[in-house]
Order: C-alpha cells, then sequence, then structure tokens
C-alpha cells in the first residue's frame, strides 16, 4: 500500500533526513586509510542515538547493523568488519534513521585516501544519475520516467546499472510501495502523486550490471569483479517539485 505523507509528515521526515545528512557529512573528514568500517558501524550508531534517532536498520528481516558498508565490488549490504581500508577502496555508507517515528533513507558513496580516474569518474556519473533521477520526481510523471533518465545517462558512459536493486516508498516503515527502478520506459509505470515520499538510489557499475550474493545472504556483488558505486536520497514529492530530504550541506 502506498501511503501520501501529510505536509507535517513530511516535516517530520525531513528533520530525520537533516541528522541522517549530517551524519555522511561527517563521515568525510572520518574515513581514511587504516581504519575499518566496523570503526564507521560504531561512528555512525553513536552519532545516531547521541542526537535522539534510532539506527532502523538494526533488526530490519534480521540485519544486525546500523549501517551496511559495501567495498569495491560489493554492490550493497555489506557486513562492516574489521580489516583495515586501504588507500583507493571504494566503500559505500548505507543507513536508516527513525527519528521521533519518522524515518529517512540515504546511501553515500566515499573513497578512501587517494582515488583514480576510474573511481572518479564511476562517482561522477553515478551522483549525477541520482539528481536526473530525482528531476523527473514531479507530480503527474511516472516511475518509468524516473528509471529511464537514470539508464540513459549511465549506459551513455558505458557503465552498466545494477537491476536487482532499487529504489523504493519509505515512512512509516522502511521499505513500502511502490518500487522505484533505476531502468525503464518513459510514460510507464505508475504516477508519482503529490505526498508520495521515495528514495532513488541507483547502483551503478564499472562492467556488468549483473551481481552475485555471497554466503551470508546479504551482500551483493557484482558478477565480473568490477567495482560498484551507490548514491541514495529521500525525496519527497511535492507540487512543487521534488524536496531532497537527505541532502547534505
Amino acid at each position: 500500500m502506498i501511503t501520501l505523507k501529510s505536509p507535517r509528515e513530511i516535516e517530520m521526515m525531513r528533520e530525520s533526513g537533516e541528522l541522517l545528512a549530517s551524519v555522511h557529512e561527517a563521515l568525510r573528514g572520518f574515513i581514511k586509510p587504516g581504519i575499518t568500517s566496523w570503526d564507521i558501524e560504531v561512528f555512525v550508531r553513536n552519532m545516531i542515538e547521541e542526537h535522539g534517532g534510532i539506527a532502523a536498520q538494526i533488526g530490519y528481516e534480521g540485519y544486525k547493523y546500523a549501517t551496511c558498508c559495501s567495498i569495491n565490488d560489493e554492490i550493497c549490504h555489506g557486513f562492516p568488519r574489521k580489516e583495515k581500508l586501504k588507500d583507493g577502496d571504494l566503500i559505500k555508507v548505507d543507513m536508516c534513521i527513525d527519528l521521533k517515528g519518522a524515518m529517512s533513507d540515504s546511501c553515500w558513496s566515499y573513497v578512501v585516501g587517494k582515488s583514480t580516474p576510474e573511481i572518479d569518474h564511476l562517482m561522477e556519473v553515478t551522483k549525477k544519475a541520482l539528481y536526473l533521477g530525482i528531476e523527473q520526481a514531479q507530480v503527474g510523471n511516472r516511475i518509468g520516467d524516473i528509471g529511464h533518465a537514470i539508464q540513459t545517462y549511465v549506459e551513455g558512459e558505458k557503465l552498466g546499472v545494477v537491476r536487482d536493486f532499487i529504489g523504493h516508498g519509505i515512512g512509516p516503515t522502511i521499505h513500502e510501495a511502490p518500487s522505484v527502478p533505476h531502468y525503464g520506459e518513459p510514460g510507464k509505470g505508475l504516477r508519482l502523486k503529490e505526498g508520495m515520499v521515495i528514495t532513488i538510489e541507483p547502483m551503478v557499475n564499472t562492467g556488468t550490471w549483473q551481481m552475485k550474493m555471497d554466503d551470508n545472504g546479504w551482500t551483493a556483488r557484482t558478477r565480473d569483479g568490477g567495482l560498484s558505486c551507490q548514491y541514495e536520497h529521500t525525496i519527497a514529492i511535492t507540487k512543487d517539485g521534488p524536496q531532497i530530504l537527505t541532502e547534505q550541506k
């Protein structure tokens, strides 16, 4: 079922999103060679709780952590762990926050230490694809308009758009209708209505879009071992256009 949010509910989700954005902003200076993704997990969880939030991923469908920390060829749902990060690692940190009952969800990508031209291009394309998708999140447009804008741009850059993991509605639970693929045909799919709140979260690979699952049943990685990048925002559909509830400063 799709729930339409009132202006008051959207403002509450914006407050949650502002807290989430501030965590990502803080991670910019925290992530560096020599730390571990477990250090990131502890940092994130502590910051959320210190500001009155709840790390909403903990316990969701049995997941145990506040963050998903996916490194290099891991597409999503990587477990935080104690191996040290090194120069040139590409890490995606995904989290959901419940602040006074209001949900927000955002993933951001970080390069550890020194980057490479390949990583720079992948990150630049993935972030631009996110905002191209957001531009299509207008009242009266259709879900396919979002996916088409993302897919045509990414594939034009000779990169692959993941099909198996997609955006979704959010609030009052983490995942709800509608589904928001990052590929598709313009003018197709559900029509967007004022009051919908969705995530747009393209995952883009240097090679094939196809994936494989680790034995843990959670972590997905690229089938060909290429790098994967992701950026995600929580978006409110309003009569004045899309509003990003997790925008960073």
